[in-house]
């Protein structure tokens, strides 16, 4: 008897320990990000100021030049060596790296496939009106503000690229706004992009530009994660990100 016993114990804990193997692991609820690139700017009220957007694709082992306003590359697809200045620097899929004003850049593909990046850059209207990139490399623009960014002030400012993932099926974040502006670039799922009451879906390839002041929420109501570039300016020393509505001036 007390061997019968003990056998259906222990089929019991068998039972158990194999149920609790077989299920599955729960998804991460952490939000990850990873910045890309950053770097200081002494001022940013001289003139006025765009963010632009451009996608660039250059041939496997052609090589191009590139020239304009402050900006970030962010390589998609391939690979590219980027020599600023005689130092070089090879970016694979998912690496980034800032290039200032004025300095003298020579891109060259990987020779396996086309190199392609998007090429995000803070400027003078006048310096987006001309192609970043020399051929054979092709350019297409995706986007550029309206409009000046406004609110820029006297000081110090930080520039930025952040890759951040929101895990699926999380609600809505907090109210906040930005202390400089971003522009977002969506690379994978769909997130939501509440402004106003109005909720938006955002899928891969979307812009969303948030200047000062704009308050708004982003989620991800989806089963998969989401995953979007953030290219900001902030005043140095203040945070990027801030909850609620700016305070109004007295």
């Amino acid at each position: 008897m007390l061997l019968r016993i003990a056998r259906i114990l222990l089929l019991g804990v068998v039972g158990l320990t194999t149920a609790a193997v077989a299920q599955p692991t729960p998804p991460s609820s952490a939000i990850t990000r990873t910045v890309i690139a950053t770097s200081k700017l002494p001022g940013v009220t001289e003139v006025p100021l765009y963010f632009g957007a451009s996608g660039v694709t250059l041939p496997p082992g052609e090589t191009s030049g590139l020239s304009g306003a402050s900006g970030i590359l962010y390589q998609m697809l391939g690979s590219t060596e980027v020599s600023v200045d005689g130092v070089a620097t090879t970016l694979n899929s998912g690496d980034g790296l800032f290039i200032s004003a004025g300095k003298t850049v020579t891109l060259k593909a990987g020779s396996a496939v086309p190199s392609t990046f998007l090429h995000f850059v803070l400027g003078p209207a006048a310096s987006l009106d001309r192609p970043a990139a020399t051929a054979p490399a092709t350019v297409r623009e995706l986007y550029r503000t309206s409009a000046p960014i406004p609110d820029l002030k006297p000081g110090g400012y930080d520039l930025n690229l952040t890759r951040v993932t929101f895990p699926a099926q999380m609600p809505p974040n907090p109210p906040h706004h930005r202390s400089g502006a971003a522009l977002y670039y969506i690379i994978s799922g769909t997130g939501s992009n509440t402004v106003n009451g109005r909720i938006d879906a955002k899928g891969p390839g979307s812009f969303v530009y948030e200047p000062f002041g704009l308050v708004h929420q982003w989620g991800n109501l989806g089963n998969e994660p989401f995953t979007f570039l953030a290219f900001n300016i902030n005043p140095e020393g203040v945070a990027a990100v801030i909850s609620d509505a700016p305070a109004k001036s007295q």
